[in-house]
């Protein structure tokens, strides 16, 4: 990708296969996060290819590249923060969850039961990284490695077959930073997808 004159990223070739975890490692500077912008189409490659499950994304929007199993987490939290956190998880798996407007404005049976789906998917989730136990404060009131975990668990409501997560243990302490890298392995084994 070239923004203007610049070259960002050149030559970059990657595979990831099925449950994978896999670290992008350079210094400041050398477009970790640009190749997860590109990946998630937020930009476009100057030139080459980006495919996921073997689908060429060129032409697709975020939100329907996240449809084909990509989410990701941010290297500045992102999260919704005057909105309860089991809202910022529920948030996340908007792209399974369709109910009509009618539906939504009557309360009709479909949409109480895709709302409870998406209630149970969130808690189930919170539970997980510890947070279920918070779940109607608003993001901006947990501490900052909370607000890590529950971006994370957010992006896991999308139901990806890739998860990234860009500088997931930036800002954390030594104890949580080794208590995340557990929870990465976990999240591997239990949801079956690639890190």
């Amino acid at each position: 990708i070239r923004f203007g004159g610049l070259t960002a990223v050149s030559d970059f070739n990657l595979t990831i296969a099925p449950s994978e975890l896999v670290g992008l490692i350079g210094p400041n500077g050398a477009g970790k996060t640009t190749i997860f912008n590109m990946l998630t189409g937020v930009y476009k490659p100057s030139e080459g290819e980006i495919r996921i499950g073997g689908a060429p994304t060129a032409h697709l929007k975020p939100s329907q590249i996240t449809a084909l199993g990509l989410a990701r987490t941010f290297q500045n939290i992102r999260l919704f923060k005057d909105v309860p956190v089991i809202d910022n998880v529920k948030i996340g798996g908007h792209v399974h969850y369709a109910y009509s407007a009618t539906a939504a404005v009557l309360q009709n049976s479909r949409y109480e039961r895709t709302e409870r789906q998406a209630h149970d998917e969130a808690m189930s989730l919170l539970e997980i990284f510890g947070l279920s136990r918070r779940a109607h404060e608003y993001a901006k009131n947990l501490p900052y490695g909370d607000q890590r975990r529950l971006e994370i668990a957010r992006a896991l409501a999308a139901r990806p077959h890739l998860l990234l997560l860009d500088e997931p243990a930036a800002g954390l302490n030594d104890r949580e930073t080794r208590d995340l890298m557990a929870t990465i392995h976990q999240i591997r084994e239990r949801f079956g997808i690639a890190i």
